[in-house]
């Protein structure tokens, strides 16, 4: 059983502690952090719940704001233009237009991905769609997947998407807030999927040949995804997931493998009931990391670039209740250490790495846009 360090054990000096009760840094402050040294710049503070981020190759980042919008940012400022042709979401509770990505060959093709909850009967369904981007309007827009929802539910859409660089996409669909959803194959919900670029399934997807099963399952078992990311180098997909009251958890999937939510779990329910005695059982995985009480990731990268020399290889989690960004070192696939940057910040959605190697985060309420820039 791999235990939950707790929070002393980051020694983190000056401003980034364990505490609750540590203020924000200030713009332009200089953060010193256990392995590198940086300063917080804000970039915006006017959008309105970000949740996704992309990088365009003509230097612009786009932002999407969960009611549907996508926000351009161009030469550190804000536009007031936006980019048209967004489809229509469904913007309740924890659904709207989530995440975007960027093809590998954006360059060759202009095809940027979505994720975002579709308008289906009462409630609504995950959908990756792509389209191409012209200017500042997506057209051709094609749906490639979308989830059936099972009731009405305004919880637990997911949704990451992230490419492989070998003509794969995975991405992620929540349970929609019902626990048995998660171990049937028979449905989309509380699973991690993949495709061909295209929309296609691939033929060696582990469930194409089991009757009943969705032939897009990669892993099931999921409670509620809100963090993806592949690491080309080693090839290895790291997710993380929401738990109920605590036992978030970080994973490393494997294709097939069984994630285990509900039968085993970290976590209670809200009400301090238990759902279950179990935290381990043969055939279910155990997360390379688990949170309790929880911190509600969101948002997942890895450092890689040479602009922090001290965090490479870290992968950097985002955190909604904790309102934080959490730098995981792993070794081996397993973890080291945590140490908790920036308490306070915000309820953080996004966290990645631009494509000149800085770190982008995207906060709610207030909506801001920031960047962390190493300091000597």
């Amino acid at each position: 059983m791999r235990l939950s360090y707790p929070c002393w054990l980051a020694v983190i000096v000056t401003i980034v502690s364990c505490s609750t009760d540590k203020e924000e840094a200030p713009q332009g402050a200089i953060v010193q952090s256990e392995k590198q040294k940086f300063q917080v710049d804000t970039i915006t503070n006017q959008l309105k719940n970000p949740w996704g981020i992309a990088f365009l190759p003509d230097g612009r980042i786009l932002v999407t704001e969960r009611e549907g919008e996508i926000r351009i940012v161009e030469d550190g400022k804000l536009l007031d233009e936006k980019i048209q042709g967004v489809p229509a979401v469904y913007a309740k509770g924890q659904g709207g237009l989530l995440d975007i990505q960027l093809h590998p060959n954006f360059k060759e093709n202009a095809f940027i991905y979505l994720s975002y909850s579709k308008p289906v009967a009462d409630s609504g369904g995950t959908v990756i769609a792509r389209a191409k981007l012209d200017g500042n309007s997506l057209t051709n827009l094609e749906e490639l997947f979308q989830s059936v929802p099972l009731g009405s539910s305004e919880v637990h859409f997911g949704s990451r998407i992230v490419f492989d660089g070998n003509g794969y996409m995975f991405f992620t669909s929540g349970e929609r807030g019902k626990k048995e959803n998660a171990q049937d194959l028979t449905n989309h919900l509380g699973k991690v999927l993949r495709l061909h670029d295209d929309g296609k399934v691939p033929s060696d997807n582990p469930f194409i040949n089991v009757i009943g099963a969705k032939s897009e399952i990669w892993s099931y078992g999921h409670r509620n995804l809100q963090g993806l990311y592949y690491d080309k180098t080693t090839g290895t997909l790291w997710e993380h997931e929401h738990g109920p009251k605590g036992g978030d958890e970080l994973n490393v999937v494997i294709k097939g493998k069984n994630y285990g939510w509900p039968v085993i779990t970290y976590g209670i329910n809200y009400d301090g009931s238990i759902i279950t005695d179990l935290k381990e059982k043969d055939g279910m995985e155990q997360p390379v990391r688990y949170w309790v009480p929880s911190i509600a990731p969101c948002g997942l990268t890895m450092v890689t670039s040479d602009k922090y020399p001290g965090w490479k290889g870290n992968l950097l989690v985002g955190a909604l209740a904790h309102q934080l960004v959490a730098r995981v070192e792993i070794a081996d696939n397993k973890f080291v250490k945590e140490e908790r940057l920036l308490e306070n910040i915000g309820r953080v959605r996004a966290v990645v790495e631009s494509p000149d190697g800085y770190i982008y985060i995207a906060m709610e309420n207030p909506g801001k846009l920031v960047r962390l820039v190493p300091a000597n």
